[in-house]
């Protein structure tokens, strides 16, 4: 067991507070440092509409915490779990989410209580757990703090970071301040500057992007006085009508977002979801989203989230670190397209995974060739699932806007694969069995598609094939309007 050190983790948001509990419950003594202000005093509400997060992109866009997170969380930190449940945050079970013709008949099974959601809005998620942060002993959160500079010395030949250079934002005339740590840690998202600062060190990370070619709109809503959510039935709150995606997003205390998400290869749609009246009519159109609107009122204008990309970056190369004592965690090192909710599940994951290397040994070398070697083997799995979600999505938006058949296979290997892939959307929606073992891959639970060894599973989907690729696929994309449909109304909302 390794001993105490001074860490310094650099960024405050989902990611960084996490890891600082990670740590906390190791002794280490762990300072973070974090661009923007603390949240203001108050309740979600305040959190949400007033607390400027300039430092997190995503602050005000939908988040959900999955299934790996939710029960880290439940095994770990029960008195944080109360604390959320306090703000507003609600539970939904595997239960609540079977349609109806499933849950008719629905029996529970062990393992069933680890598919959950725990649902609030990203505001209310931070306050809530940088509170709890706050109150842990060995942590100090420092606000309106920018780290301009990494420090670093060299060490039999090998780069060390020791520390970072920050700026304080409340001082300017002070002049940059050297911090010194035995380990730092960054956790400041997608907008990270340490790769810059390490190839000015001449240490290149490198870095694998794709980009998702995509754009996702949100908007927020509170529902009326005296109404409830609608009935979750054949018509989803989420789903893919192949030339866009939507979602609901319940949060805390009556309010929801959803969200559409454009391909960029539809120009005019992209414009139409701008327009937060069009929005709506947008949204009325769509059977999941229609009963959403008819009981609300909206607390935002329409806001868009671009440049999504999937990102890994590599800082072991073979067994040679690129720099030691320092370590990249969740968005830092890898990010999938948000549109999945799985970016706050696997950076919990991730930290804890770091506290747990820390924890087996003291050998700088060593320690980040096996932090290295578990996030390939644990998150990469997640990453190229992403990654391959995205590319057929491109695939099935172009297609349908040339007016083209949809995943044409031109190999009988490639009709085999698309014609499995539909069969097991349409039993996922039949047999409870099969959603069961979806849901363990939804919920990060296990290795993506791992639950398709359940010979059972296996036997199902292929009967399933035997009922023809036509009528399975047809039950992959969700009912609502054609895409000429949504593009009369666009074109009547811009010829007006």
């Amino acid at each position: 067991m390794s001993e105490a050190v001074e860490i310094a983790v650099v960024g405050s948001g989902m990611c960084g507070m996490t890891t600082a509990l990670a740590l906390a419950r190791h002794g280490h003594r762990i300072t973070v440092y974090e661009r923007d202000p603390a949240p203001p005093e108050g309740n979600a509400d305040a959190a949400f509409f007033e607390w400027q997060r300039l430092g997190a992109a995503q602050f005000r866009h939908p988040h959900a915490f999955l299934g790996l997170m939710c029960n880290l969380l439940r095994d770990n930190y029960p008195d944080l779990l109360d604390a959320f449940y306090a703000a507003g945050a609600r539970r939904v079970g595997f239960e609540d989410m079977l349609p109806p013709h499933l849950k008719a008949n629905y029996q529970p099974e062990p393992g069933d209580d680890r598919f959950w959601v725990l649902l609030c809005r990203r505001a209310t998620m931070e306050t809530v757990i940088r509170r709890y942060v706050e109150t842990l002993p060995n942590v100090t959160i420092r606000n309106r703090v920018h780290v301009v500079g990494l420090l670093t010395e060299a060490r039999d030949g090998a780069l060390v970071a020791t520390g970072i250079e920050i700026r304080d934002r409340a001082d300017e005339a002070a002049g940059n301040e050297a911090v010194h740590a035995d380990l730092v840690i960054d956790a400041s998202g997608r907008g990270t500057r340490f790769p810059a600062m390490l190839r000015e060190l001449g240490r290149e990370v490198r870095e694998e992007t794709e980009d998702a070619e995509i754009i996702y709109y949100t908007r927020h809503y509170r529902l009326k006085e005296g109404q409830g959510e609608p009935a979750r039935g054949d018509n989803r709150g989420a789903g893919d009508l192949g030339y866009l995606k939507y979602g609901v997003f319940p949060g805390d205390n009556g309010h929801f977002a959803i969200i559409m998400c454009v391909p960029d290869s539809e120009p005019a749609l992209k414009e139409a979801v701008r327009d937060p009246d069009t929005f709506d009519r947008m949204c009325r159109l769509i059977p999941g989203l229609e009963p959403w609107i008819e009981r609300s009122e909206p607390t935002t204008e329409s806001f868009g989230f671009g440049d999504i990309k999937s990102v890994w970056r590599y800082y072991v190369e073979g067994d040679r670190p690129l720099i030691q004592n320092f370590f990249a965690v969740g968005d830092a090192t890898l990010r999938t397209n948000p549109l999945y909710g799985r970016g706050c599940s696997t950076g919990i994951m991730h930290a804890h995974m770091l506290a747990e290397v820390l924890q087996d040994t003291a050998d700088p070398r060593e320690r980040a060739i096996r932090f290295d070697a578990r996030t390939r083997a644990e998150l990469r799995p997640i990453y190229d699932a992403s990654l391959t979600e995205d590319r057929n999505g491109t695939k099935r938006a172009l297609a349908i806007m040339s007016g083209q058949a949809v995943d044409r296979p031109d190999s009988l290997k490639k009709w085999f694969g698309l014609a499995f892939g539909d069969a097991l959307m349409a039993a996922a929606r039949d047999e409870i069995h099969v959603m069961r073992g979806m849901m363990r891959t939804f919920h990060l639970l296990e290795r993506p598609g791992a639950f398709l060894k359940d010979p059972r599973i296996r036997r199902t989907v292929f009967r399933y094939m035997l009922k023809g690729r036509r009528r399975n696929a047809s039950k992959r994309l969700q009912s609502g309007p054609s895409r000429s449909d949504m593009l009369e109304l666009v074109g009547a909302r811009q010829a007006a």
